[in-house]
């Protein structure tokens, strides 16, 4: 396993050089093993490795918050007990991610501070308001539904604790697309008002939630090399194309309308073609500029700084137990 230090660093960099060892990783990634955290690795998909896991962590906390502040404003005590399970569940997952990432060399206090500094980025979905409750049902619906598509495959990712972590999470993210769906179902069901808000709410999610596959393939970097060391299994646009395909239906079913114009089956694909995304709003987001993305770092900042007290009353209590352990030896 590769170490943060600089001797480690050097050592890493040298060996992954040796034709042999690249062989031999490339080959045991072909016949699908899973890589271990004390086995040889390059450099490059450590680093992948690291990246995406840790924006994935970031991704279920930072996505805590536009939930979170729709707990105490659900409609009734059974939505409120759902939505808090929920946001519970995504900080577990978070919690999850961020022990995978560590198998790989790096801390927990290095991939929060890169987070908070900026160099680190999160889904980009997180940083758009959420207006009224059939947002939570639209977040539940879309987000979730786009992250189950993304996240199902990587049950199968070659790096074993990343592949590991993702059961859990895809049987609990399944939970919360389906709630959102219900949601959605109740509001479609309701008065004229409550269906007016259910479709207001997919206008706003639908193109952001096409977004939340990355950009197109030919202009995404780390896609060709991902598939190749098999931690990705599809691309990004097989993906959305897939999630397309799922999603319209359902939207026809509950009688809401997709937001867009060119929106049609095409028998000869066996797919849906769909309109153009707005990439320059994907790119804008992604350098922080979008809706409520400083309020969404400064909030998780906040929450950073508030719990330093629950962190240090942790750690003073394992080392005390770590004390009368070896006292006792």
């Amino acid at each position: 396993m590769y170490t943060t230090d600089l001797s480690g660093k050097q050592q890493a960099d040298k060996i992954a050089e040796d034709p042999a060892l690249v062989a031999a990783f490339e080959a045991r990634v072909a016949n699908d093993d899973f890589i271990e955290p004390k086995d040889w690795m390059p450099e490059a998909y450590r680093k992948t490795l690291v990246r995406q896991i840790s924006q994935h962590a970031h991704s279920e906390i930072v996505g805590m918050l536009p939930e979170g502040n729709w707990i105490t404003r659900a409609p009734n005590l059974r939505r409120k007990a759902i939505l808090l399970a929920k946001v519970q569940d995504e900080g577990g997952h978070g919690l999850y991610l961020y022990c995978a990432a560590e198998t790989l060399g790096t801390s927990r206090q290095q991939m929060i501070e890169a987070l908070h500094s900026g160099k680190a980025k999160y889904s980009t979905i997180f940083n758009y308001p959420t207006l009224t409750w059939a947002d939570i049902g639209a977040i539940g619906w879309l987000v979730d539904g786009a992250a189950i598509m993304n996240q199902v495959p990587l049950q199968r990712t070659s790096y074993g604790p990343y592949a590991r972590a993702m059961v859990r999470i895809c049987k609990e993210e399944s939970f919360h697309q389906r709630q959102g769906y219900e949601i959605m179902m109740a509001l479609c069901a309701g008065t004229k008002d409550q269906k007016r808000m259910a479709q207001d709410a997919l206008d706003r999610w639908w193109w952001p939630s096409l977004m939340m596959f990355g950009p197109p393939d030919d202009n995404s970097p780390n896609t060709a090399q991902s598939i190749r060391w098999r931690i990705k299994r599809e691309t990004n646009d097989e993906l959305r194309q897939k999630f397309v395909d799922v999603t319209v239906p359902q939207a026809e079913a509950i009688g809401l309308k997709v937001p867009d114009p060119a929106l049609s089956w095409n028998d000869a694909r066996g797919h849906y073609d769909f309109g153009d995304i707005d990439w320059d709003e994907f790119y804008a987001v992604v350098r922080g500029e979008g809706l409520v993305a400083k309020e969404r770092m400064t909030a998780r900042i906040q929450a950073w700084e508030d719990g330093a007290w629950v962190r240090e009353a942790a750690q003073a209590h394992a080392m005390k137990r770590e004390a009368a352990k070896l006292a006792a030896e």
